[in-house]
């Protein structure tokens, strides 16, 4: 595990936005810089974290753990299903094949906690097309992991609640495709699940998005990061679960939690990071990343976006 202090002395050391001239059209999201030309993307995992829909700052090393833990679940779930995934020419640096993405985000919930709960909380019961039970807790598993698909929003805007049947009835994704998708959703969930518990890990929840490459179906994005999945510590669920106590979390949800101490939720103005939270994540992640994959983080200390630019020329993207 990387030192705390060593963390705090690359608090200036991130990479929050790059520009490759000649890499490709160039696209920022809340997080990647993505580079496409023709059907070749090269997808730059950056330092920046959102929350809510805001990007807020720079996580240090969170670029090359979210870009690592991806590849090293693209690579485990190969079997399950196909990856748009080409090259890895650099720790925070993933090259893929263009395709042509699903309207839909696929979020697999084996607990109800974070938004789900928020709304069940609120008195809602429909919700996403399911009907819940009165009598649920907070953090609870449910017998089954059970879908809860959401639109993609543009950016500045918020991803919105779908039920499946609308996904169908709206078009945007046929039914005999969709029956697909939540199929080998299912299966990465149970086989992310099941690596979970074996590093004493509960894989909560998370986001899937799918594409087509020739008509295949390919998972694309990222897979299991800590930023698109919740994990909580195995250790001490059940008790904390019995006593109505927050779980120990390795992901995003510390910051979100943080935030909404602060009473921030995604609108207004968010409060400024503290070195204090931003080393926090930045442990967070890097812990996940060593009990997940059950190897040491390598950190590199040199600049980042020098290094990517070197690394990058010796693969041949760059000249």
């Amino acid at each position: 595990m990387l030192d705390r202090g060593v963390i705090a002395q690359n608090l200036g050391n991130t990479l929050s936005e790059t520009k490759f001239e000649g890499l490709g059209e160039r696209y920022g999201g809340k997080v990647r810089d993505v580079y496409a030309r023709g059907d070749r993307i090269v997808m730059v995992t950056t330092d920046r974290v959102s929350a809510f829909d805001v990007v807020l700052g720079t996580i240090p090393f969170k670029g090359q753990v979210l870009n690592q833990i991806a590849n090293y679940w693209f690579d485990v779930s190969k079997e399950i299903v196909a990856n748009h995934i080409v090259d890895t020419p650099d720790p925070s640096v993933t090259v893929v094949k263009r395709c042509e993405a699903l309207p839909v985000e696929v979020v697999v919930r084996g607990h109800i906690t974070g938004s789900l709960w928020r709304a069940y909380a609120g008195g809602e019961r429909e919700i996403y097309g399911l009907k819940l039970n009165d009598g649920l807790r907070r953090d609870q598993k449910f017998p089954e992991p059970i879908i809860t698909p959401t639109t993609k929003a543009g950016a500045g805007e918020h991803d919105a609640p779908i039920t499946p049947a609308e996904v169908v009835s709206r078009g945007l994704v046929d039914r005999r495709l969709w029956d697909e998708v939540c199929k080998k959703a299912l299966a990465l969930f149970e086989t992310g699940s099941k690596l979970a518990r074996e590093r004493g890990l509960v894989l909560v929840d998370t986001k899937y998005e799918f594409g087509l490459q020739g008509g295949r179906l390919v998972l694309i994005d990222e897979v299991h990061t800590p930023d698109s999945s919740r994990y909580w510590m195995a250790a001490g669920y059940e008790e904390r679960f019995a006593a109505g106590k927050d779980q120990e979390m390795l992901d995003k949800e510390n910051l979100r939690q943080w935030l909404l101490d602060r009473g921030f939720s995604g609108t207004g103005t968010p409060p400024a990071l503290t070195d204090e939270v931003r080393v926090m994540l930045a442990e967070k992640y890097i812990e996940l990343f060593e009990r997940m994959t059950g190897r040491t983080f390598e950190a590199h200390f040199e600049p980042i976006s020098d290094r990517i630019e070197t690394n990058l020329k010796k693969a041949g993207y760059l000249s």
